[in-house]
């Protein structure tokens, strides 16, 4: 839903989590994958504005678009400039 939400493609959140589209598949397929691979994809949308959010048993996000949110940066372009 964060991924849709924010218009980007599986190749997009692969690249900026640094993961295979095949693991992004997979994930929203419903597949199990490690728990510190969803933290990858977590980090990687929250990032782009996406805030995940808690109330008891309800779980969801909250779409940031303000300006100032950085653009997805693919990992080629990583370096200390963009870096958190």
């Amino acid at each position: 839903m964060a991924r849709a939400g924010l218009s980007i493609s599986t190749r997009d959140l692969a690249d900026t989590a640094r993961v295979s589209v095949s693991t992004i598949t997979r994930f929203e397929s419903g597949q199990s994958i490690p728990s510190m691979t969803v933290g990858l994809f977590q980090k990687a949308l929250e990032r782009q504005g996406v805030d995940f959010v808690t109330n008891g048993a309800n779980v969801g996000i909250w779409l940031n678009k303000a300006p100032g949110i950085a653009p997805i940066v693919p990992v080629e372009g990583l370096n200390a400039t963009n870096d958190e």
